[in-house]
């Protein structure tokens, strides 16, 4: 996996594509949640869940219809009134990003079974052919290790710059658009 730092760097990236006054702290701290969430299902080991297993790590919890479900569950409890809106959709599509990227980045990393992206139609764990992101150690003091100093200065490369690019492109688009 990527670490929480990664995926919650992806949330606050994303949520620059709103405006400034639409960009509150609690729209961020949700996106946060978001992406971290599939992570949950490390608590499985705890059980004895297997890794591979439908419940185990990088599993349905990492699935698209996951970050679907998630992403519409999230939105009708914190955003209701706007729920059936056009607003209340670019929310839960914001969310549903969140909770998905968490997958994407999980499957570039270079470690592990791979992501059930289509769980529970399709059990099967994918990677993508390019996998240049240090797999992050499971466990608070196993990432403060070397290995985990060796995971920050990959997500540095792989998560950061993009996600800086990304706002620096978000926030030039908000800029044309409020002039026109």
């Amino acid at each position: 996996m990527a670490s929480l730092f990664g995926h919650a760097f992806i949330a606050m990236a994303l949520g620059k594509s709103f405006s400034r006054n639409q960009r509150t702290w609690k729209l961020i701290l949700i996106a946060i949640v978001c992406a971290i969430i599939p992570d949950a299902d490390v608590i499985g080991f705890q059980f004895g869940i297997p890794y591979n297993s439908f419940w185990g790590h990088r599993g349905f919890s990492h699935s698209f219809l996951f970050a679907l479900l998630f992403s519409i569950l999230v939105t009708a409890i914190f955003y209701r009134k706007q729920f059936f809106s056009k607003k209340g959709f670019f929310l839960l599509l914001f969310f549903f990003l969140s909770v998905a990227s968490h997958s994407v980045l999980d499957a570039l990393t270079n470690g592990g079974y791979g992501v059930a992206f289509f769980s529970p139609f399709d059990n099967t764990r994918y990677f993508f052919p390019f996998t240049p992101i240090k797999v992050s150690p499971i466990g608070i003091l196993r990432f403060f290790s070397e290995r985990g100093v060796q995971v920050i200065r990959s997500e540095i490369v792989w998560i950061g710059i993009p996600g800086f690019i990304y706002m620096i492109i978000a926030f030039l688009v908000r800029k044309k658009r409020n002039k026109i």
